[in-house]
C-alpha cells in the first residue's frame, strides 16, 4: 500500500508534464483511498518539476530492486 511522503515509480510519460516512464516522485497526497495521487517530482538537489496528479495504475511503489538512474532534464 502506498502511503504519503512514499517514494512511487511513474509507469508511463507525460510529455506535458517533462517527466518520462521511469522517473520517481514522493506522494504529497492520496486521493479516495487510493485510487489516486498528487506526485511531487524533483531534481537531486531538490528544485520541483512538477507535481501530478496521477491515477493508481500510472505509478508503483519503488521495490528493493530498483536502481536509481540519471537523465538530464531538458531545458524550457
Amino acid at each position: 500500500m502506498i502511503k504519503e511522503h512514499d517514494c512511487v515509480v511513474l509507469l508511463e510519460d507525460l510529455p506535458g508534464e517533462s517527466l518520462q516512464a521511469g522517473d520517481v516522485g514522493t506522494v504529497i497526497h492520496i486521493h479516495r483511498g487510493g485510487a489516486g495521487y498528487e506526485v511531487e517530482f524533483a531534481t537531486l538537489t531538490g528544485q520541483t518539476v512538477g507535481v501530478a496528479t496521477l491515477r493508481a495504475s500510472q505509478v508503483r511503489a519503488v521495490s528493493r530492486r530498483d536502481l536509481t538512474h540519471v537523465r538530464e532534464l531538458a531545458a524550457a
